[in-house]
């Protein structure tokens, strides 16, 4: 583990871009910054498009270490290079930005209120890989859509199975049950989500430490003991559908938290945006998700 790496993701002020968009969310993020289906043929060039989207933000003066602390990213980001270096090595020898891997491969259908990882095949060697691209840690999501006890637990013994075997490759893993917006439930399976993370950091040997990225919590400070424990290095905040606004909105009120956006941090970015609006627009984005992660101000 590199210790100047860690120093920023303990303590440095900030949060964490999430661009890992994988091949099934792909579509939808190149759509949004508006390249329709229709400009491109495959996934090669697909993922060519994604890359270059990529490979634009992360250049631009307005994403720095300075506000962001590290980037998630997704496989194909991280075996390519920006600037004619390898990814990873760009965001930290560049930017000052801490680089994490996308490892899980999807979801599985909803059982017991839940949608549980796949199978993620392969794991050691794309672990292998990530320490050969001085990746710092991973992340893998997967999902609460109710209020199940049995569900919520089986996510949650799936999520520490594998940090195990990603602490011991000397990765942090990045555990991210999100619960759903749209939870009939939401604030139910939030706690029953809080307690067993508890049991399962309780129980956590490894001397790495996990990270957690959750759904912002109806009940604010949810998850404050979960933060202050020694063995989680940061809680993060998925946007987890809302927008940039909203979910800013929710986090300046939870201490607990940092963010860790994806869509909400690209909303408004347009790929025929001159380069001087591109920059404008997210640095206007980075600028509200920082004041969100770092000057917080009590519930209303």
């Amino acid at each position: 583990m590199d210790n100047a790496q860690l120093a920023v993701i303990r303590s440095a002020p900030g949060f964490f871009a999430a661009l890992d968009q994988s091949g099934g969310s792909t579509p939808k993020a190149l759509a949004e910054y508006g390249v329709d289906a229709d400009e491109y043929t495959g996934d090669e060039e697909m993922f060519d498009l994604v890359h270059a989207m990529r490979t634009r933000i992360v250049t631009s003066p307005a994403f720095d270490g300075t506000r962001i602390l590290a980037a998630i990213l997704f496989q194909q980001t991280m075996d390519r290079a920006v600037d004619g270096l390898p990814t990873g090595h760009y965001l930290w020898e560049k930017k000052h930005v801490v680089p994490f891997l996308k490892v899980d491969k999807g979801l599985a259908d909803s059982e017991h209120g839940v949608r549980l990882m796949k199978p993620i095949d392969g794991l050691d060697d794309t672990l292998a890989q990530a320490v050969r691209h001085r990746m710092f840690g991973t992340k893998m999501r997967s999902v609460i859509d109710d209020a199940d006890p049995a569900g919520v637990q089986a996510i949650v013994d799936q999520q520490f199975e594998l940090a195990g075997r990603i602490a011991a490759a000397g990765l942090v893993p990045i555990i991210e049950p999100e619960v759903s917006i749209a939870s009939p439930r939401k604030a139910e399976a939030e706690e029953l989500l809080r307690d067993a993370l508890r049991r399962g950091v309780t129980a956590w040997q490894a001397d790495t430490p996990v990270m957690l990225k959750l759904t912002i919590p109806t009940r604010v400070g949810l998850y404050a003991d979960l933060a202050a424990d020694p063995r989680v290095l940061r809680v993060l905040a998925l946007s987890g559908g809302y927008s940039r606004t909203e979910a800013c909105e929710l986090l300046v009120r939870d201490p607990s938290m940092i963010a860790s956006f994806s869509r909400a941090l690209l909303e408004g970015l347009r790929a025929d945006q001159s380069e001087q609006e591109f920059n404008a627009r997210l640095d206007a984005s980075i600028a509200e998700i920082y004041e969100a992660s770092t000057a917080k101000r009590p519930p209303a």
